[in-house]
């Protein structure tokens, strides 16, 4: 197998279009290529005058000697199946349904080893209308919504599958979403995403596949607690939701893959005495541009190629803090993600297609283990909620999200209009100053990094672009300390993804799953 690279495209073409190019920019014969396929494409936008595809293309020769000048690549496969040797009678136990679970489960399932799936949340289909009912209404159900349930908080998400993690194992968890029902573009894409729409069907599916392997998934079904021996874990307890009945299940071996949000989980973990461990972590604000000024800041408007929906990733350094864009959602929505009671959370979302008016991302302010006054490994757990809980009461106490036009954030004054943007957050929203629950360091911070971002994308900070708050979820502020067997300080319990402190997003989550 050969690559050919830096294949530069600025105009629409056919895969067959491209495959000329490429062998024209190569000196090889169209007719000598046996077969090829379009490894990696992205899009070059630094100079607007000339934007262009980068493309790489995978191909493979009929006459080998014909083109000694070519490099040859060897393309390592990792297997989906490992062979895991595991003695124990007992089936293994896995505590939530979200990336890590799933992959865990699966990966499990794939060797037999029929593994125990419990979810406090409904399956991914049941729990849409449990979040629908919530943005239509502001009635919550805090087993079932945007944080809980089939899929974790990244099925209402952008399902972006990009990560800072170089790991072998994330090109076959992008085989195993394919493999799944998402789009194949994912393989090739520089930034791959399969959003809401897609996420549904595809943990429906690995559910599906695991259930068909011998694994069982116990969904409204909440782990409370464990019983050891020796420091051994024995026994697994969890409440059925369905009837309110305590349950007992006998296990050497359970898997945390319990999310950042399971804040009552966390406490009954540091009680049982698992060893646990500040972290940092940061809060913020979603601000909301329109797409379209997006687009024109990021392509201009002379190209004549067909480019998907503008992206961006800035951050700030500042003297004391760093501010910096997460979760970027074109043509996204920001929605409401409150998991308890007398809470405002949000998050981003976007549909596969991206075609939404506005453009939305998190604005974060990293918060430091210094910052955060208390002993307790919980206390950053602490530090969000308070956080959440005044962002309520400055909605309205009624789910009603606060919000802010930028030029007011930035002049410290409470919102009294809007301008062009309108805000998307459901169930409603109420007009606030911001600055007035955000701790001191956020808000400068957020401001700095707000006028810093405008230079580098030109319309950032501009007047009417809306603040919606509060964004608390985006990591964990708590480490659950695990060996390099994965083990915690207690005999078979093993935790993982990014509740546990571990990942930082779908596909790491994913990844530390399968490891």
């Amino acid at each position: 197998m050969y690559r050919l690279e830096n294949i530069k495209i600025r105009e629409n073409l056919s895969e067959k279009e491209i495959l000329e190019k490429a062998c024209k920019q190569y000196k090889i014969k169209l007719q000598d290529i046996a077969e090829y396929k379009i490894f990696r494409c992205s899009i070059d936008a630094r100079n607007k005058e000339d934007i262009f595809f980068n493309i790489s293309l995978d191909i493979e020769l009929k006459n080998r000697i014909k083109y000694k000048k070519l490099k040859e690549i060897k393309i390592e496969k990792e297997e989906l199946i490992k062979k895991i040797e595991r003695k124990s009678a007992f089936r293994p136990v896995i505590v939530g349904a979200g990336p890590s679970g799933l992959f865990c489960a699966l990966i499990l399932a794939y060797n037999g080893l029929k593994p125990i799936l419990i979810e406090q949340g409904k399956s991914v289909s049941e729990r849409q209308k449990d979040v629908d009912e919530f943005l239509k209404t502001g009635k919550l159900n805090i087993t079932s919504n945007v944080q809980f349930g089939e899929g974790g908080a990244g099925t209402f998400s952008d399902g972006k599958l990009t990560t800072g993690i170089n790991n072998k194992l994330c090109r076959n968890v992008l085989e195993e979403f394919v493999k799944f029902g998402a789009p194949k573009e994912i393989l090739i894409l520089n930034k791959p995403h399969i959003g809401t729409d897609n996420l549904v069907k595809i943990v429906e599916n690995i559910r599906k596949e695991i259930i068909k392997l011998g694994g069982e998934v116990l969904f409204e079904s909440k782990f409370v607690d464990f019983e050891l021996e020796n420091n051994k874990l024995k026994k697994v307890l969890y409440l059925d939701l369905k009837n309110n009945k305590i349950k007992k299940m006998a296990t050497d071996t359970l898997v945390l893959a319990i999310g950042h949000s399971a804040r009552d989980t966390f406490e009954k973990l540091y009680e049982k005495g698992l060893e646990m461990q500040k972290k940092n972590f940061s809060v913020g604000v979603r601000i909301e541009h329109k797409q379209d000024m997006i687009n024109y800041s990021q392509y201009g408007n002379k190209t004549k190629l067909k480019l998907p929906p503008a992206e961006y990733k800035l951050a700030y350094h500042g003297k004391n803090h760093s501010c910096y864009t997460f979760c970027m959602c074109p043509g996204g929505k920001v929605i409401a993600s409150s998991s308890e009671e007398g809470t405002i959370v949000t998050n981003g979302m976007s549909k596969f297609a991206r075609d939404g008016e506005n453009a939305n991302s998190a604005i974060l302010v990293d918060v430091k283990i210094d910052d955060i006054k208390g002993e307790s490994p919980l206390e950053g757990m602490y530090f969000q909620k308070d956080l959440e809980k005044k962002a309520f009461e400055l909605g309205g106490k009624n789910y009603n999200a606060p919000i802010q036009k930028v030029e007011d954030f930035l002049c410290n004054r409470k919102t009294e209009n809007l301008g062009q943007v309108k805000p998307t957050y459901l169930p409603s929203v109420t007009f606030a100053d911001l600055n007035t629950i955000l701790p001191d360091f956020i808000s400068e911070t957020l401001k700095e990094g707000i006028l810093y971002f405008d230079k580098k994308l030109k319309g950032f900070a501009s007047p009417d672009s809306i603040l919606t708050g509060v964004e608390t979820r985006s990591s964990s502020p708590v480490k659950i300390v695990r060996g390099d067997n994965f083990m915690s300080n207690v005999i078979g319990i093993y935790p993982i993804g990014e509740g546990a402190g571990y990942a930082g997003g779908i596909m790491s989550a994913s990844v530390d799953g399968k490891k």
